[in-house]
């Protein structure tokens, strides 16, 4: 990730937290370990670090819950496999990564893996 990149995702997130309360994906990130991880992330596109997020419980029944829905997000993750891919991440790495950074290697397992 260059300098052009890093700054447009902190201006981006800087700017979801001043909407309101609602929790972003940074926000989220930054304190993955003590969520329940029965719960599943669900986030409106398109995400990136600022993206907003709703935890939920999944429906037995399948699709959205209703918080998630009246948010216009949809399925991102279960919390226990986002603790998965940023654990096992972590470990391959010299060095710990930036909160941004392990957004976006969540987003790339979202898209591409999960």
């Amino acid at each position: 990730m260059n300098q052009e990149q890093r700054i447009l995702i902190l201006m981006t997130t800087t700017e979801m937290r001043r909407k309101g309360n609602r929790m972003t994906l940074y926000d989220l990130v930054n304190s993955l370990t003590s969520v329940d991880e029965d719960k599943t992330i669900y986030a409106k596109r398109p995400w990136q670090p600022g993206t907003a997020v709703v935890v939920a419980t999944e429906l037995d029944e399948g699709g959205v819950p209703d918080e998630a829905a009246k948010a216009g997000a949809e399925y991102f993750l279960e919390v226990f496999l986002a603790n998965d891919v940023l654990k096992g991440w972590l470990s391959s790495l010299d060095k710990e990564p930036t909160i941004e950074e392990k957004c976006l290697r969540l987003i790339k397992y979202a898209e591409e893996d999960a």
